[in-house]
């Protein structure tokens, strides 16, 4: 299993030591500094079974700045989403775990984050 993390999210802390805590095999992608590329996020998308604008962080500055709230939600605009969302990382919501069986979640509580350990 991966988990995407950004090591000042008290999320993605809280979710690495219940990782820890069970013993899970795991590595860990800094994403802001190796940062996925438009196929790597498609991918997980699918694997999430979301859309870019379900993990997407609208109240960061850079979403301001690039007008995301206003964007339209549709297939018309998923390029755009997932452009904005590999041009600028800290846009993708945390943490994000692939699971062993090709699924992943975002892991943000404790539930996502052991329905992640149980597959």
């Amino acid at each position: 299993m991966e988990i995407w993390i950004n090591p000042a999210c008290s999320k993605c802390r809280s979710a690495l030591s219940l990782l820890d805590a069970e013993g899970a095999d795991y590595t860990v992608r800094r994403y802001l500094e190796d940062v996925p590329s438009e196929d790597e996020i498609r991918t997980v998308l699918k694997r999430l079974g979301l859309e870019p604008w379900d993990i997407t962080r609208t109240q960061e500055a850079v979403a301001t700045e690039l007008g995301i709230k206003e964007w339209a939600r549709d297939a018309g605009t998923r390029d755009r989403w997932i452009a904005a969302l590999a041009s600028h990382p800290k846009l993708i919501q945390r943490p994000i775990i692939t699971a062993d069986d090709g699924t992943a979640v975002v892991g943000r509580t404790e539930d996502a984050v052991r329905d992640a350990l149980s597959r």
